[in-house]
């Protein structure tokens, strides 16, 4: 078997709960040649100082702001394409990975180059239930979703490939870029995705490489998480809606925007609140 050499891309922002966990398991991998890059987001709760103790084998990268999701992991995978990576490897920092992960997304890598984007089979780390065995892209309702069936096949194609576990080809990064950083938090991995298609490569899901998710933005600042998820959602959809369906996604937009107008109005919730402001900011954008 072929090991071209990968980058592990670990972007961490107040991780330290979770990130050890990361971290121990990465440095159990059984492939032979990679790297890990641990990129701080100006983290203020010890994680980064915690990491550099225990995990020194790592490449040590601090921000001195918050970058967000996209323009963190680019610091990160710029690190590792100008020292000749093969692959790069976004992670979240929340993840146990299996030992044989990398092993086996690389096994089906090897097989056909025009595989750009892996990810592993995701599973929620506290049900054990699939949290990712792909992503579909719901135009008319302006949403993607996170399929939960595993096909009995070795590998499958999908409309996009999380973020959560994104093993990329260099050549992808070459020829269409890195993450849009228009993007703070959620969807650039959709968009990279979708681009990634349009210049002829395939994204798959791998049914042997397994990686548990222990999803802390579900438990911490879930408001946080909706705001982010509408509006770079509302970004992306203006991005990448085909011209043949803009005038349709146009009158789905005012659509939901008069039906929070209606949530705000009557029922006043945080969570209208909040999508509210999305929509603020969007057209601020």
């Amino acid at each position: 078997m072929n090991y071209p050499k990968v980058f592990i891309i670990i972007l961490n922002y107040n991780g330290k709960d979770v990130v050890s966990r990361c971290l121990s398991s990465v440095f159990k991998l059984n492939y032979p040649n990679f790297e890990v890059v641990f990129v701080d987001n100006n983290s203020t709760d010890g994680s980064l100082e915690a990491a550099r103790r225990n995990f020194s084998k790592a490449n040590f990268i601090k921000n001195e702001e918050n970058l967000g999701f996209g323009a963190g992991n680019n610091i990160g995978f710029r690190f590792a394409l100008e020292r000749k990576a093969d692959f790069v490897l976004a992670l979240n920092y929340d993840t146990e990975v299996d030992a044989d992960f990398l092993t086996k997304l690389i096994a089906v890598a090897n097989q056909d180059e025009k595989i750009g984007i892996l990810s592993p089979v995701i599973f929620d780390g506290r049900t054990k239930q699939v949290w990712f065995s792909g992503g579909e892209i719901d135009w008319f309702r302006m949403i993607s979703r996170n399929l939960k069936n595993v096909p009995a096949n070795e590998f499958w194609e999908s409309d996009f490939i999380t973020g959560c576990s994104m093993l990329i080809r260099a050549e992808v990064c070459k020829k269409i870029g890195l993450f849009d950083e228009d993007y703070f938090l959620y969807w650039e991995d959709a968009d990279f995705s979708l681009r990634a298609k349009k210049a002829g490569f395939k994204t798959v899901v791998v049914s042997a490489s397994w990686v548990d998710h222990f999803e802390k933005s579900e438990t911490h600042n879930r408001s946080n998480k909706i705001y982010w998820l509408v509006l770079s959602g509302l970004i992306f959809f203006k991005k990448n809606t085909p011209a043949w369906l803009r005038p349709w996604m146009g009158a789905y937009f005012m659509a939901r925007r008069a039906k929070n107008w209606l949530d705000v109005k009557f029922r006043k919730t945080e969570l209208a609140l909040v999508v509210q402001k999305a929509y603020r900011d969007y057209k601020i954008i």
